[in-house]
């Protein structure tokens, strides 16, 4: 698509990925509302970028309902999502409480659920739409102390396999990004876009994903990339 016809939905976009994938969007022309729960810190990430701030709690359907209400107004031909918020809690088996469990869940399988579903209302509406689902490499593989985070990614998986086969016939691509391990705030309380985790140059940065997200969705409508995972070349 032509990322200047382009209307795009970042969830999660106070920092990391969101933020990066927000930010090169609109370097390419797009108009980007971004969301996350902090009011201060969505206010400032949009104000750096030029974008539209909402404040919002994925995993709660009130607020997504009103976030894409948001959106619908603000862009008419609201056509981009990309799925992006979710955190990771790690524990082993032993340790793991159901309210841990079912934190994560809520955001990274229940609130992709509810934005993807009422974005969908509205792409099947006008016979066009992207829906770019950010998983990850433990969406493939497990590891100890996972169970959490893995099996919300494995689910996100099979998610967005799912609204793909549904959703095609409507001219809608349904794509999934697996990043490995990146330099982000991820998991952490931030106050900033910017990463609290000392550089590491061997590792992937957010920008990196960024770029892949947007060169998913620059591809010609005709066409569309079910699914990328990216890694570190030589992690260190």
């Amino acid at each position: 698509m032509d990322l200047k016809n382009a209307a795009v939905l970042v969830t999660g976009a106070s920092c990391g990925i969101g933020f990066e994938t927000a930010q090169l969007l609109r370097e390419r022309g797009a108009r980007v509302a971004i969301c996350a729960r902090h009011q201060g810190e969505i206010e400032a990430a949009a104000a750096q970028i030029g974008a539209l701030p909402i404040v919002a709690d994925v995993s709660k359907e009130d607020d997504v309902l009103r976030m894409i209400e948001t959106v619908v107004k603000e862009y008419d031909d609201y056509n981009v999502l990309v799925n992006n918020a979710g955190f990771g809690s790690f524990a082993p088996l032993v340790d793991l409480t159901s309210d841990g469990f079912f934190r994560v869940w809520r955001t990274n399988v229940l609130g992709a659920m509810l934005v993807a579903r009422e974005s969908a209302k509205r792409f099947i509406g006008r016979s066009y739409g992207n829906i770019v689902n950010i998983s990850s490499t433990a969406g493939q593989r497990g590891f100890a102390n996972g169970t959490a985070y893995c099996s919300s990614k494995f689910a996100l998986h099979a998610m967005t396999e799912c609204w793909r086969a549904e959703l095609r016939q409507h001219k809608i691509r349904v794509m999934q990004v697996n990043p490995s391990e990146v330099i982000t705030s991820f998991g952490e309380a931030h106050s900033s876009p910017t990463p609290s985790r000392p550089d590491n140059p061997s590792k992937l940065h957010a920008s990196d994903i960024a770029h892949l997200i947007v060169s998913m969705l620059e591809t010609e409508d005709r066409g569309f990339g079910t699914e990328s995972t990216i890694w570190a070349t030589n992690p260190k």
